[in-house]
């Protein structure tokens, strides 16, 4: 089966496409670049599902007939700043600001927070549309904190700041291995390659699914 992912994040494609081949689940992910790179989508909806799916229906409207395409939103939600970054995570600095960027002005943000005000949740929601207007949701969670500093070179966008609960390394330090299996992106991800490997034929006809 071939799915186009909705985004031009490469980061975030080489993520997925490492846990759809380390779950053996017979999929191609093609790129959005692969039919001339992904549209442009003004992600102005206030959930991460809102935002997914408007990505994912900006795809499908270019794609070949008959394809499935699978969009991410996903950002870091913390407790004390009532959710925010949430879904301007990657726009917490500006339009077009950096991981760094983003990161430093969380950190001047919290900066007077002690660590019971640092809790925080990546959050990540998955949508994939099929050709016949199918609608299938899949979201996950992963608790943790945000940290007093940026630490380790792994990953990418928040990673260098947040502890996941029951760690004391950031996911920038505790890499793939462990992040693969506890992330929030792993978790929908998870409930996805579920209902690939078990659902399609059955669920086939319905127009909404959330999982």
């Amino acid at each position: 089966m071939n799915i186009y992912l909705a985004s031009a994040n490469v980061n975030k494609a080489e993520e997925i496409n490492r846990l759809i081949v380390e779950n053996d689940i017979k999929v191609v992910l093609q790129s959005a670049a692969s039919v001339g790179g992904m549209p442009f989508v003004d992600e102005d909806k206030d959930t991460f599902v809102g935002n997914a799916k408007k990505k994912a229906e900006a795809l499908l409207k270019i794609l070949p007939e008959g394809s499935w395409v699978l969009a991410d939103d996903s950002g870091v939600c913390v407790e004390c700043l009532k959710g925010a970054p949430g879904v301007r995570s990657a726009r917490f600095a500006g339009e077009n600001s950096t991981d760094e960027a983003n990161n430093k002005k969380l950190l001047a943000t919290l900066a007077d927070e002690p660590v019971k005000n640092r809790k925080a949740a990546f959050q990540c929601a998955l949508v994939l549309l099929g050709p016949r207007q199918q609608e299938y949701i899949f979201e996950g969670e992963c608790q943790g904190s945000i940290a007093f500093e940026m630490r380790g070179d792994f990953g990418f966008g928040y990673d260098s700041l947040f502890q996941p609960e029951g760690y004391w390394q950031t996911f920038a330090e505790l890499g793939s291995e462990i992040k693969d299996k506890i992330s929030h992106r792993s978790e929908a991800l998870a409930k996805l390659l579920y209902w690939l490997k078990n659902n399609f034929r059955k669920m086939e006809g319905k127009s909404q699914t959330t999982f």
